[in-house]
Order: C-alpha cells, then sequence, then structure tokens
C-alpha cells in the first residue's frame, strides 16, 4: 500500500460527561473527507490515544472505519509501553478492518534499539497490515534513529513507511540516503512541511486541514507541480497558525479551533486543559488572518 499527500488527524471529541461522542466524531472525519485529505488517521497524538480507556480505543477504531466506510485509507495509531498490549491493539484493528497501523513506542525505562526492534518485530509478526513506523521523541520519550529505522524497514517485511516528526530534516535526508530512496518518508512537523515536501516526503501527517481546510492539501499540489513560488506563498500564509497549534498542545489548539468553527468537540481529557481565554483570542486572530 503506498499512501501519498495529506494524512489527517481527528481529535476525539469528548461530550460534557467525559464520554466518547460519536456524533461529532463522525462529523469530524467527515469534515477531514471534505476538506481534502488522501488519508485518516485516528488515535494519533492529536486524538489523545495515551488517554483513552481500552474499550474508548476500540470505540473509536471501530466507528473511524465504519464512519469513513473504504471512501479514504483508515491508519490506526497504537502507542503502548508493553509490546503484548501493542499486539492486541494491531489484531483488534486489524479485525476491524483498518487499512494500516502507525505505531509509535512509549518509554519509561529507556529503550535499546534492540528493544525496540523487537518490539516492532513482534506486532509486524501478529498482523499482516502495512506499518508505519512513528518517531516523535518529543511525546514518546523514544528517539528512532534513522539507521535503526532504515535496519527495520530491511528487515521487518511489513513495515512499509516512516512518520519522523523530531523536528530534524536531516533524518529524511538520511532516511533517503540509507534506504535508496525506497522507503516512503512523510512529515509529522507542521512547521517543516514545505521543506520535507520539497525533499520528497510522500506527504504530510497533519492535524492542520481540522482548521485549515482545503490549504495543507493545496501545498502539496503546488509542490507536485513545481510550482515553488506558490507553494512558498502557500505554506508562509499558514506558517503562524501550525506554530501555534503545535506549541500549545494539538489536542487543546485543534479543539478550540473547532469550537471557534462551531464544532463542539469538547475539551481535552485531564490532566490537560482548554484553551484560555488568551489563546482563544489568538487562535481568533490567526484563523481570521488566513481567511482575509
Amino acid at each position: 500500500m503506498k499512501l501519498n499527500g495529506i494524512i489527517g488527524y481527528p481529535v476525539t471529541p469528548f461530550s460534557n460527561d467525559n464520554t466518547i461522542n460519536i456524533a461529532v466524531l463522525k462529523q469530524m472525519l467527515d469534515l477531514l473527507i471534505k476538506n481534502g485529505c488522501d488519508a485518516i488517521a485516528p488515535l494519533g497524538s492529536t486524538g489523545e490515544s495515551a488517554y483513552l480507556e481500552w474499550d474508548e480505543w476500540c470505540l473509536v477504531a471501530k466507528t473511524s472505519i465504519e464512519s469513513i466506510n473504504k471512501r479514504l485509507p483508515v491508519i490506526i495509531g497504537i502507542s503502548e509501553l508493553t509490546t503484548d498490549q501493542a499486539i492486541k491493539k494491531a489484531q483488534i484493528a486489524q479485525s476491524y478492518g483498518a487499512d494500516a497501523l502507525m505505531i509509535i513506542p512509549v518509554s519509561y525505562w529507556k529503550l535499546t534499539d534492540q528493544e525496540i526492534f523487537e518490539y516492532y518485530q513482534s506486532i509486524a509478526q501478529a498482523t499482516t497490515l502495512p506499518i508505519m513506523i512513528y518517531n516523535n521523541p518529543a511525546t514518546s520519550g523514544v528517539d528512532m534513529s534513522p539507521e535503526l529505522i532504515v535496519r527495520m524497514f530491511n528487515q521487518i517485511p511489513n513495515i512499509t513507511m516512516v512518520k519522523e516528526s523530531s523536528g530534524d530534516i536531516q533524518r529524511m535526508h538520511q532516511i533517503y540516503e540509507l534506504s535508496k530512496g525506497e522507503l516512503p518518508f512523510y512529515n509529522g512537523c507542521n512547521p517543516l512541511a514545505l521543506e520535507a515536501l520539497c525533499a520528497g516526503a510522500s506527504g504530510w501527517c497533519t492535524a492542520a486541514p481540522n482548521l485549515l481546510g482545503q490549504l495543507p492539501q493545496q501545498l502539496i499540489q503546488h509542490v507536485k507541480n513545481g510550482n515553488l513560488n506558490q507553494a512558498q506563498k502557500s505554506f508562509y500564509q499558514q506558517l503562524p497558525l501550525l506554530r501555534f497549534i503545535v506549541s500549545g498542545g494539538l489536542p487543546k489548539t485543534i479543539k478550540a479551533g473547532l469550537q471557534l468553527q462551531g464544532v463542539s468537540a469538547g475539551t481535552p481529557r485531564k490532566p490537560l486543559i482548554k484553551a484560555n481565554d488568551v489563546e482563544l483570542s489568538q487562535l481568533k486572530q490567526l484563523l481570521a488572518k488566513i481567511e482575509d
């Protein structure tokens, strides 16, 4: 399976009683499809995957896959401390009809390269789905080197892609060089979107289409068409908001932005807190500027 373009990340909406708001989840998925995403990835960092109970995780995975109903590929996010739990989730996602898995190891004890390798290998052996390695040291506490990522790609058959979110463009260059251009890499660092796409990223994994509509897709098209002036213009139009949503924390800022646009996605789950009045007014100004 070869994914290209915008991989959109929905939030997990909560009702006032802190349960999952299924109606709004479906609305959000439709919104991402309408906003030009090429694939949807529920249960990533934006989707507060780490803060969900087991049955809630299952509910979001199942609802998303059924609601998207093959309109686009669905990549289900898995981040688990233990290999056994990750395997269980991989098998559940496959049984629901997921198209791929995005897997990030999370760590309490610092993991060695061998432990990371075996974590992915064990999950890969338990499923036939394509696996996207997800490297995001800021959230997971695990930093995977380009050498390790390419070794896993070469030695574990269903590892087929990598989402690189460290924010270091050199890592993408190294992944390209070490894999001789064979390992598709995807940009997971929003403020790096222009450089990453120009460096040959297969796509951009982002929550931005929740708030920016078709603009992320337009950026991809400009790069694809070799229209770098337009790409630059489009990127700088989006950059202040991209920076803001990342620095403020994606679940909080995306939910606040959706609220401003009339979508009641609720508040993030504690200990995360909702955007305060200052943040809301900053967000309002940024959104207004983009709409101008």
